[in-house]
């Protein structure tokens, strides 16, 4: 199957994750994260103090206007594709069976609770469901002010959160890598939908 083809099956499977029962109450618009014009990073501490920054490619996702007004946001990230910058070896780790496991849990995914649209203006705590290694956890990310009157589509909407890797089942290498990922998210949409960026 081609990559697009798949890339559009994961995109379809975000959106209607995003808006699952709320679409019954009335019409759902979203509009599609760019990946060409996203980033997703992450950090790693050493236990000597190294930082490794590290980053995943952007498969799909959505931003989605539910009929109350709110949004509700939908990332997919390729596991496969993640690498530690500068570190090949580090890269190959990572995506090791003791760590993301790329093999078995090739994508990444989050989708947030639903949040009114002053949030990505004036910033503040964004809860959501993140899914790594098929382990579901509710997590919050900060969501930091607003550099634009459109976030998201004049300038990146950017979002940072730390977990915890041994809850998600990454407890290998814990004598040579802190337990916790510092994530750092720079998003953009395609052309916003009606109301969704005003």
């Amino acid at each position: 199957m081609a990559v697009n083809r798949l890339a559009a099956f994961a995109l379809a499977g975000i959106c209607a994750v995003a808006v699952g029962a709320q679409a019954a109450s009335g019409a759902v618009r979203a509009a599609a994260i760019d990946p060409g014009q996203s980033r997703v990073g992450f950090e790693l501490k050493t236990r000597w103090g190294q930082a490794l920054e590290g980053r995943f490619a952007v498969r799909g996702g959505a931003i989605a206007v539910l009929p109350d007004g709110r949004r509700q946001v939908s990332l997919v990230l390729s596991v496969r594709d993640m690498e530690i910058v500068g570190f090949p070896t580090y890269s190959r780790i990572a995506r090791g069976e003791g760590f993301f496991d790329a093999a078995r849990h090739p994508e990444l995914s989050f989708v947030s609770q639903p949040y009114a649209e002053s949030l990505v203006r004036a910033g503040g705590p964004l809860a959501g469901q993140l899914r790594i290694r098929g382990v579901e956890r509710r997590e919050t990310f900060t969501v930091e002010p607003a550099g634009c009157a459109r976030p998201g589509v004049d300038c990146d909407a950017v979002a940072h959160g730390t977990v915890r890797r041994s809850d998600y089942g990454m407890d290998r290498w814990s004598f040579a890598i802190a337990d916790r990922i510092r994530f750092s998210l720079r998003l953009r949409t395609h052309e916003p939908v009606e109301g969704l960026a005003e």
